[in-house]
């Protein structure tokens, strides 16, 4: 079956805060001046115009932005590298847990 068309999962903020609770890789796909402003402790920054190049080595990942929409783009292209990536609906902006600021 041809899976060009297969829509891109999504987790919202509520239960990706019970999954961090686990080992999960969880991308932050802004640029690093916004991640420096506040990120998901968990979170690696690796932005959007780089994420053609990762290369980790767990095949589920996770992948958030400010709204969404630069995060879909990355699990998309994550996806076409042969992960199983998972975009958090709603990214930074619907985010309730604690943040912390630099790198």
């Amino acid at each position: 079956m041809f899976k060009l068309f297969q829509k891109t999962p999504v987790i919202s903020t509520k239960d990706l805060a019970d999954k961090l609770e686990q080992s999960i890789t969880l991308l932050d796909v802004r640029t690093p001046e916004e991640y420096r402003r506040g990120h998901i402790a968990k979170a690696v920054n690796y932005p959007l115009n780089k994420i053609n190049r990762y290369q980790g080595k767990e095949k589920e990942v996770y992948v958030i932005c400010q709204s969404g929409m630069r995060s879909k783009q990355a699990a998309k292209i994550l996806k076409q590298k042969g992960y199983e990536a998972t975009n958090v609906q709603g990214g930074m902006n619907r985010w309730q847990g604690p943040t912390r600021g630099g790198k």
